[in-house]
């Protein structure tokens, strides 16, 4: 048996095939065509967002948003999230100062925030980790006393809300990931929001090397443009969101019948991922592993505890990332998931529970 952990969303070839076959009828295949134009604005109206900028991967999407708001300095993050959060700190020369989390819901906790800002800081990079967001009130009024920025790496948020707003709506800016492990994705590729229209005239100025026009170059940019066969099968995948979610649901409430009350399991706001906690995590994975079913320890080891990272001083003072870090594990969980295969891997997890009295 070989069970990934996930499988992307693949819409009906003849109906991808259809978009490309208009893509080579108009040889346009980059630049903002119609592919890209007519999925920037489903997206803005799917995720309920005034303003997106779609680009062709998270991490560039990430590093323009940090360079149009001219953060500089230190730049406050979360040890618990993927290696592109700080990485692109470092890659606009700024310090990434990791902050602990909460161990509910395992983001940036806002109550530690505050102790860490200098007359270096300049802004907040918080994650909504799993689907879970990020405490945004209290951030943002953390961020207005003390005159911070605040981006939002909202990878595993798409579709999530709070107040009955998009999640993207908070903060300066939030990125989304549209990779292909991702609920909805175009393969490779992301997107900034923001509220601000000045704000997305800049994030689209950087996104395309600067350019205003044929003759006028008005800031260096980067080249971050989404393309064309990108855009379609995002435009294809869009409409099978609905469906998925629902057969993840029903997934969900598999797994938290054959777990319950053995392993403790993490909420999900957008069934983005099933997330267990467990002390005996790495006897669970590597059992699992050796049966074929591959789960991933969702994040560790902490961005914290890399190299480049691991000599800073707030390095070493994240005691609940680190607790976190050593329990939660990822198990597989798409659409069309067997529920035999559930079944068995319950059982691995349970035998390892009960036996080590977890």
């Amino acid at each position: 048996m070989s069970v990934t952990l996930t499988k992307p969303l693949t819409p009906d070839l003849s109906s991808y095939t259809r978009r490309l076959q208009s893509i080579w009828d108009k040889q346009w295949f980059t630049n903002h065509g119609d592919q890209h134009d007519e999925l920037e604005e489903a997206l803005s109206y799917h995720l309920n967002v005034p303003y997106l900028s779609l680009f062709n991967n998270g991490t560039i999407a990430l590093i323009v948003a940090i360079k149009s708001l001219r953060l500089s300095g230190e730049v406050i993050t979360t040890p618990f999230t993927f290696a592109a959060t700080p990485h692109v700190l470092t890659w606009n020369n700024i310090r990434p100062v990791f902050c602990d989390i909460c161990d509910d819901d395992m983001t940036i906790d806002p109550n530690c925030i505050e102790n860490l800002i200098t007359p270096d800081t300049t802004g907040i990079l918080a994650v909504h980790v799993y689907g879970n967001p990020c405490s945004v009130h209290q951030i943002q009024e953390i961020a207005d006393r003390y005159g911070l920025k605040v981006i939002y790496d909202a990878a595993h948020a798409f579709g999530t809300s709070v107040d009955g707003k998009g999640i993207g709506r908070y903060g300066d800016i939030s990125m989304f990931s549209f990779h292909a492990t991702k609920l909805f994705h175009t393969a490779e590729g992301g997107c900034l929001t923001t509220n601000d229209p000045n704000l997305k005239k800049r994030i689209d100025f950087l996104c395309n090397f600067g350019i205003e026009n044929e003759e006028t170059v008005v800031m260096p940019g980067i080249n971050g443009k989404m393309n064309e066969l990108q855009a379609a099968l995002g435009l294809e995948i869009l409409p099978l969101l609905e469906d998925e979610i629902k057969k993840r649901k029903k997934i969900r409430e598999l797994y938290c019948k054959y777990l319950s009350p053995h392993v403790g399991i993490v909420a999900s706001r957008n069934e983005q991922y099933f997330i267990i906690r467990t002390k005996v995590r790495d006897l669970i994975y590597d059992a699992l592993k050796t049966q074929g079913i591959l789960a991933r320890k969702y994040f560790y080891p902490l961005c914290s505890e890399f190299p480049c990272y691991s000599h800073y001083q707030s390095a070493r003072n994240v005691p609940v990332a680190e607790k976190v870090s050593k329990e939660v594990l990822a198990l597989p969980f798409y659409g069309d998931l067997e529920e035999s295969t559930i079944k068995e891997t319950c059982k691995i997890i349970i035998r390892f529970s009960t036996s080590t009295g977890d």
